[in-house]
């Protein structure tokens, strides 16, 4: 393989579930490529650990929501612009977008047209699959290739005449071990037998606005029920004050973290869990921590997606198993009595529950499905990105 010295990486992710694949892309490359990388782009904590100087606060794009994004379009314009001229300017050997299509794919088009000599991957396909399968054909336009974390994505975009390479999903690399939950519990004093929820409301602060309340008036509701309960909350930068300032009111006992590794730590000592949706279901289903799903996006939002959806599930648990295994409590259903009973379901004595058992078996069966074996994804992802960049 002959690559340049020093490889010339320019990645951009818009939001934390981005920057974890980023870095551990990152990473996987600094491994494999014999000279050194320059790295450089849009990124958060993650990627900045392993070289990456990001030209802006990364947090500024995590807005999801077609009401959100509307006022913040000004500064999303800028920070497109911003970053297609450093494409434009650095001329990187490869451009690596990652997840956050809105974002990615304007910036992607615009350097295909302004600098058709630079390798464009994006890492996360697009759901064409749940709606605009049209997509397909459109990026194949302006993209070289793609990583996909499902399996039944290459076909779609084969067809459509983007190479694509199915990697896995990394998110299966930061799962916890049993030893980590009882130093868990030993360190925050947590008794043995009492149960700990994780409370999981987002990354984005759209997300925390809305779920904040709802969890925390469900807490109210479960420690009724269950007196001897703990929570445990893992949070980002862009929204931690708000969980933080959240947490100090609600009703139970809460260790709250930012950091990578006592989150990790706390998944393994978790009995239950009420999430947000998305990347972190996959994660709590990597640790067989049962969960429920709770989402609630501005109305308008909603009606608009409603008229797109093809999909009847929107956790990727329950897609992958064509069922509804993991509750998804959306929008109007996003209540916090009817949180607090899914809950209760999961936590119900005698422990485990046997809804919480169903839900482990059948998460487990996901994941075979979705390849959660062999070689580490990332660096699967990794040896693709240089595979593109050889056959260049």
């Amino acid at each position: 393989m002959s690559i340049a010295d020093p490889l010339r990486v320019m990645m951009v992710a818009g939001e934390p579930s981005g920057d974890a694949l980023g870095g551990s892309l990152l990473c996987e490359l600094h491994g494999l490529v014999p000279g050194s990388i320059e790295a450089f782009g849009v990124g958060g904590p993650w990627m900045a650990q392993y070289g990456l100087e990001s030209i802006f606060p990364m947090h500024e794009l995590s807005v999801m929501g077609i009401a959100e994004v509307l006022p913040r379009i000004p500064n999303l314009r800028r920070r497109i612009a911003e970053t297609i001229a450093l494409a434009v300017r650095m001329q990187p050997d490869v451009l690596i977008t990652i997840d956050s299509p809105d974002f990615c794919f304007r910036v992607a088009r615009q350097v295909r047209k302004q600098a058709p000599g630079i390798k464009i991957i994006h890492y996360v396909a697009p759901q064409v699959w749940a709606w605009r399968r049209g997509r397909a054909q459109k990026i194949a336009r302006y993209l070289d290739h793609l990583l996909a974390l499902l399996p039944f994505e290459p076909p779609i975009f084969n067809d459509a005449g983007l190479p694509c390479t199915f990697v896995g999903h990394p998110v299966i690399e930061r799962a916890a071990v049993s030893q980590a939950a009882d130093k868990f519990r030993e360190h925050h004093f947590i008794p043995p037998q009492a149960p700990l929820l994780a409370v999981l409301p987002g990354s984005r602060l759209s997300e925390t606005t809305r779920l904040l309340p709802v969890f925390g008036e469900a807490l109210k509701l479960l420690v009724r029920a269950v007196p001897d309960l703990h929570a445990f909350t893992a949070t980002v930068p862009g929204v931690a004050d708000n969980v933080i300032t959240a947490a100090a009111d609600w009703p139970v006992r809460t260790i709250v973290t930012q950091d990578a590794g006592e989150k990790a730590a706390g998944f393994a000592a978790c009995d239950a869990a009420i999430a947000a949706s998305g990347t972190v279901s996959l994660e709590l289903a990597i640790n067989a921590i049962p969960h429920v799903i709770a989402y609630k996006v501005n109305p308008l939002t909603a009606i608009i997606a409603r008229q797109f959806l093809k999909i009847s599930n929107v956790n990727l648990i329950n897609l992958v198993l064509g069922e509804t295994l993991i509750p998804e409590l959306l929008q109007e259903a996003c209540t916090p009595a009817n949180v607090a009973g899914a809950v209760l379901s999961l936590l119900r004595a005698p422990r485990p529950s046997p809804t919480a058992e169903l839900q482990r078996i059948g998460m487990k069966r996901a994941l075979n499905t979705l390849g959660m074996g062999g070689e580490k994804p990332s660096l699967r992802a990794a040896r693709a990105v240089l595979a593109v960049l050889d056959a260049g």
